[in-house]
């Protein structure tokens, strides 16, 4: 379908493809993985024909419909969130737009003159979108927004009303109802709750078009997609399986690369004593210069690229009282609708909650009133002794300063610690080399968020209050970040949208709403995240396993 043959890229001294072929087949569903500025995103708009190869070809067939969903997302307003959706939709959304505006122009008494024109051409668009069933588009875009976390009220409000993440989200509805033949998808689960990515997951499997994406949700990646395609040092290698494989593979092919390096180093060692030891006998001559030809024939093999991941020991925090937090008949509404109704909870010192519930259930507002950035309309909540919180939301990470560099920050916060010290702890979230150097208005939310975190956690809290902290991390930070946080011997409360941190941390689950998503009283569940996805038979409220 999608062939890339012998491909060259680069920018400037920069080499991101070098020889490169790879094929995406009809129907496939295809993980695309590597390093930050391997060239994913390349990749993306040479095949979207927004970027050219240097050198080689990229074929796409003339009547391929491709649709493509990036991170940066353009400006939306003047329509309703339906609208918009559905404008995505190929020549059926165009059809129902003029549509629309026939409509207007047939009650417009200033273009009554026009009206037998304006008639048939109402007529000839009608037909056309029928046939193409233009008339179940309405509801197939509700049932995408819906699946996407939208409510009947925001799909019929205005998109430019919107913030970022939810016209992200709408960005994506229409991309997913443009009945493309291949869809190519940029790192799609990071504006969503675990409801929505659920829902993706299922809606995209569902889907006959091929599809290539970047994810950084392990999970979401071994559930969808059946091939692997790693960018590493040029090439495009393809792992038949998920994500899970591909990882098992990667490891076996380097080891043994690692073992025929090593055979071939023992060997040239040896060719090269005959050589250096007979290159003065004239009896040997032909015997020597027989042994120089082949060892310059020989195709050498290299190391595998070692991904280098720094590791980093946290201190430990100091011990806190034995009760935490204790919440006692706590109240929270926004106008007449009433979040929280006289919630009561304590949280014991080593315990780690993960917060549960639908978009609007409230969990963003139980954190906030337990980091006492918002107070209750009544009841209340204590905190207990020697307690030392922190707190993390993405409102974090405008604290940091724009106009330092990483190293000025972390300098300034940590004046009394080793260089040393602040170089590992940097490393180990990916921040090393001339990324230090970085100024801090320059990263992105995801270098931002691991800024922030490694300020959190090299002076420790015993408490930590945690929304959404894996939002835009890697793959690898994630990883690292689960398994310090693993050792932490403080206690935790947090909602995440990532299911390998809430099987990793969570020994306790707090699930707001309900199965309706509009309880006002919580359901504790005593066990881990894992036993309340067997208990209830759902990964999250309402969406069932």
């Amino acid at each position: 379908m999608i062939a890339f043959s012998r491909i060259i890229k680069q920018y400037g001294r920069q080499i991101l493809f070098v020889d490169a072929s790879f094929q995406l087949n009809a129907g496939e569903k295809v993980g695309l993985v590597g390093p930050n500025g391997a060239g994913k995103t390349t990749l993306f708009r040479m095949i979207a024909g927004e970027e050219a190869p240097d050198e080689g070809e990229v074929s796409v067939p003339r009547k391929l419909t491709i649709g493509y969903f990036r991170q940066d997302v353009e400006e939306m307003a003047g329509r309703s969130v339906l609208d918009e959706a559905i404008a995505g939709s190929g020549r059926v959304g165009g059809l129902h737009h003029e549509l629309e505006e026939l409509q207007h122009a047939m009650s417009d008494p200033a273009r009554a003159g026009d009206l037998d024109k304006i008639l048939s051409r109402f007529g000839e668009v009608q037909e056309e979108y029928e046939h193409l069933g233009g008339y179940a588009l309405e509801s197939q875009a509700r049932e995408v927004l819906h699946g996407l976390g939208f409510d009947n009220e925001r799909i019929d409000g205005d998109v430019g009303d919107l913030s970022g993440g939810w016209k992200m989200r709408v960005a994506m509805a229409r991309v997913l109802l443009g009945r493309s033949d291949v869809l190519l998808m940029d790192e799609p689960t990071n504006h969503l709750d675990i409801e929505s990515i659920i829902w993706l997951e299922a809606f995209l499997k569902s889907l006959p078009a091929a599809l290539l994406m970047t994810s950084h949700d392990r999970e979401f990646m071994n559930r969808i997609v059946t091939r692997i395609a790693e960018i590493d040092g040029g090439e495009i290698i393809a792992y038949s399986g998920n994500y899970d494989f591909y990882e098992r593979e990667r490891a076996i092919r380097e080891t043994n690369r690692e073992a025929a390096y090593a055979r071939q180093q023992a060997m040239l060692a040896k060719e090269q004593r005959f050589i250096d030891r007979f290159a003065a006998h004239a009896a040997k001559a032909a015997q020597v210069q027989s042994r120089v030809k082949a060892l310059e024939k020989i195709e050498k093999i290299e190391l595998p690229k070692k991904r280098r991941v720094v590791t980093f020991t946290f201190r430990q925090p100091p011990r806190s009282g034995e009760q935490v937090a204790v919440l006692e008949d706590v109240t929270k509404a926004y106008g007449r609708r009433v979040v929280h109704g006289g919630v009561t909870l304590t949280l014991r010192r080593g315990e780690r909650w993960c917060v549960m519930g639908r978009n609007g259930a409230g969990k963003t507002t139980l954190l906030k009133m337990v980091a006492g950035v918002l107070a209750p309309d009544s009841g209340v909540i204590r905190l207990g002794a020697s307690l030392k919180m922190g707190y993390f939301a993405q409102q974090a990470l405008e604290l940091l300063d724009p106009d330092l560099t990483v190293w000025e920050q972390i300098e300034k916060d940590f004046p009394h610690e080793s260089t040393g010290v602040l170089r590992n702890l940097l490393g180990a979230f990916q921040f090393s080399g001339d990324d230090v150097e970085k100024r801090i208005r320059a990263l992105s939310g995801g270098e931002k968020t691991r800024l922030v975190m490694a300020r959190m956690l090299l002076d420790p809290p015993n408490f930590l209050v945690l929304d959404e902290p894996t939002n835009h991390l890697d793959l690898a930070t994630k990883e690292m970040l689960v398994e310090a946080l693993g050792t932490f011997e403080g206690t935790m409360l947090f909602v995440s949208h990532d299911r390998m941190f809430l099987r990793g941390l969570s020994s306790r689950v707090l699930e707001l709403g309900g199965e309706s998503g509009t309880e006002t009283q919580p359901h504790a569940y005593p066990g881990s995240y894992v036993e309340y996805v067997q208990r209830t038979g759902h990964e999250a409220p309402g969406v069932h396993a």
